[in-house]
């Protein structure tokens, strides 16, 4: 049984984050993640030569470049245009609601979400599946396409280093984005505070769906966002996409407040769900790992 105190995917996110770059971070978060997994690797491969990488213990030998090795004495593996066993997009929101906390010693969701994005990114390459990157704000910001080679992870981490600039989010036309990058089905994993429109995001989900994609979806959330949990007894709400405001006592509104919440989230699980994609709340307070859990359950099995 893993030591799960030395598990990076466990640490509080914000200590974590604070510790290092975006993609150390994720290769500790996914070291972690998979020693609590205790499964084997994939293997798999095609016919159409992409480049070479060293060998590693374990690697199957059928695929060493033995040329290779008898000229330059050096244990390379053949790696192929279509070795991976499916191709995936990470469909990210930057939209301006995600660059809020609601406590200063938390993570902003999208800071949050960025590192679940290059953890799921980081498994996904570890597994040899091809993965690429759309971001969204009111407008597709960056597209990479699908891609297995070791420098799709670069690519990945510089586009993720890049701001979003729209107020509004338009997950709907960031999804159909994804549905023409990868043409063969593959997943989806959408990750995002989901202030979209409700029904225009199912249908999204629903065409994804129907042409064999499998579809996860992350709904980012502050706790705060969650309880309400303001030390004031009155404040402004603002819509941090629209701009719209209300003076409220917090004390007359809380209850209500948390209750529809809770509502929305239901909502969003039956909408989601009854077009057969997977729907998980995480909480910018909650390890990475559970986030990386969740978009993986199904696929890897696990309890």
């Amino acid at each position: 049984m893993a030591d799960t105190r030395s598990r990076a995917d466990l640490i509080d996110p914000a200590s974590l984050a604070a510790l290092g770059r975006i993609e150390i971070i994720a290769r500790w978060v996914v070291e972690g993640f998979l020693t609590g997994l205790h499964r084997s690797p994939r293997k798999g491969f095609s016919v159409e030569f992409a480049e070479h990488r060293a060998y590693q213990p374990g690697d199957d030998l059928r695929f060493l470049d033995w040329k290779v090795v008898a000229r330059a004495d050096k244990w390379l593996i053949k790696q192929f245009e279509e070795e991976t066993n499916l191709k995936a997009t990470i469909v990210l929101d930057v939209s301006k609601s995600m660059a809020w906390t609601g406590a200063p010693g938390r993570l902003t969701k999208l800071a949050y979400a960025e590192q679940v994005a290059a953890a799921v990114a980081w498994l996904l390459l570890r597994q040899r599946d091809g993965v690429g990157l759309i971001r969204f704000d009111d407008e597709v910001r960056t597209v990479i396409p699908p891609r297995g080679r070791s420098v799709q992870w670069r690519r990945i981490i510089t586009a993720l280093e890049d701001p979003g600039s729209g107020k509004g989010s338009d997950a709907p036309g960031a999804l159909m984005k994804a549905a023409q990058l990868v043409t063969r089905p593959g997943m989806v994993v959408v990750i995002s505070d989901l202030l979209v429109d409700e029904e225009e995001m199912a249908k999204a989900v629903s065409v994804l769906r129907a042409v064999g994609h499998d579809v996860t979806v992350l709904h980012i959330l502050d706790p705060a966002e969650r309880d309400l949990a303001i030390a004031k007894t009155e404040t402004e709400l603002i819509d941090t996409e629209t701009a719209a405001s209300v003076n409220v006592m917090l004390s007359e509104v809380r209850d209500a407040y948390r209750e529809t919440v809770q509502v929305a989230i239901g909502e969003w699980r039956d909408r989601l769900s009854a077009t057969g994609a997977a729907y998980e709340p995480v909480y910018t307070d909650q390890p990475f790992g559970v986030a990386l859990r969740r978009a993986f359950a199904a696929r890897q099995h696990l309890p």
